[in-house]
């Protein structure tokens, strides 16, 4: 498992793809106009070629190149998805040049993990095509993973459900924000099921319900400080984030945003059962498992409500059967690259 900065396995500063990854970032407290001024010519040649050679490691299997990839590309997510407390390199034509490389790459990783022929080979019918996506979820290795299903529920100490906490943190501790990205220019049933959803996640209204602010209550229990959180997000954690945030944030996407996000609600509930029992077994503060408790009820209900109300109306299309089935593979397989990471015989 790659972490930064805490494990055995973690990147050490000499890393190159990290020392590209530091030099790189460094520009991001700079306005668009600095950072385009700097990287011009010959310079901005140079810092793609390095970028590439980072994609092209990561591509070949190299797990510090992996780790670099998505690190870089979290950090650049950060500039669309965070508020600046200084200046941003937003808008930047050379990071918007790096963003697309490094999204690009990640993309092709991801397809090149689907089965040959298997989009090609869809049910047409919305509801044979509905079915379809439930079995193969249910087919895959991922379902029921012994990571929840036989570790966390049996065998996790506390230190390791704080663990569990910070990598969940990339796709949990923004679930609104990605629904938010992903809203923008549905319509009908599917705008209204979408926000219907967000406003679950704002408590239907009540701050104090706010389902990251009862996500972070987590955070609190355990003492974890940003600092902390940042240095140990292992790559597949980072990867699950990034593909959140890039199937979200383009419009020509939102059929994959469908199909990953809806089943990563499908999917919660049973997982967040394991950590329940696990976190009653120790004995942790009761505030930090609400949102826990909270989500094997209402994901329950949203992944109904996706699936016939999002889903189902956008099937009587091809190209968008083809799109959310991929969004669905694509998360099926990343959540078991990070699921087997996860496990102690992985990480011993």
């Amino acid at each position: 498992m790659l972490t930064a900065g805490r494990s055995e396995a973690a990147p050490v500063p000499t890393d190159p793809f990290l020392s590209t990854v530091d030099e790189i970032t460094a520009w991001f407290a700079s306005s668009p106009e600095k950072v385009d001024a700097a990287l011009s010519g010959s310079e901005r040649e140079r810092v793609l070629s390095r970028v590439a050679g980072i994609n092209d490691a990561a591509a070949a299997g190299d797990r510090q190149a992996l780790y670099a990839q998505q690190f870089l590309l979290d950090r650049v997510y950060r500039l669309h998805t965070k508020l600046p407390e200084q200046e941003s390199a937003e808008g930047s034509v050379v990071v918007h040049e790096i963003g697309r490389m490094l999204e690009t790459a990640t993309s092709q990783a991801q397809d090149a993990l689907v089965e040959p022929g298997l989009l090609d080979e869809l049910p047409s019918e919305p509801r044979r095509y509905l079915s379809w996506l439930k079995q193969t979820a249910r087919n895959h290795r991922v379902y029921k993973h012994p990571y929840y299903h036989e570790f966390i529920r049996n065998d996790a100490t506390e230190n390791d459900l704080r663990n569990y906490v910070m990598q969940e943190s990339v796709v949990d501790g923004r679930f609104d924000d990605l629904l938010a990205m992903m809203q923008v220019g549905t319509a009908g049933a599917a705008k209204l099921e979408i926000a219907s959803n967000f406003w679950d996640e704002m408590g239907n209204g009540d701050p104090a319900e706010v389902h990251t602010h009862l996500f972070n209550k987590i955070f609190e229990v355990f003492e974890i400080p940003e600092e902390e959180l940042e240095r140990s997000l292992s790559a597949t954690s980072l990867l699950n984030g990034n593909l959140a945030v890039l199937l979200a944030r383009y419009r020509a996407l939102y059929g994959e945003s469908v199909g990953f996000l809806g089943m990563t609600e499908w999917m919660a509930p049973d997982r967040f059962v394991q950590v329940v029992h696990a976190w009653e077994r120790l004995g942790l503060p009761d505030v930090g498992i609400t949102y826990h408790r909270l989500h094997i009820t209402i994901d329950s209900q949203h992944a109904q409500g996706w699936f016939h109300n999002v889903v189902l109306p956008a099937a009587e299309s091809p190209a968008m059967r083809r799109a959310i089935a991929r969004g669905v593979l694509w998360r099926l397989n990343s959540s078991a690259a990070y699921l087997d990471e996860r496990m102690p015989s992985a990480a011993a």
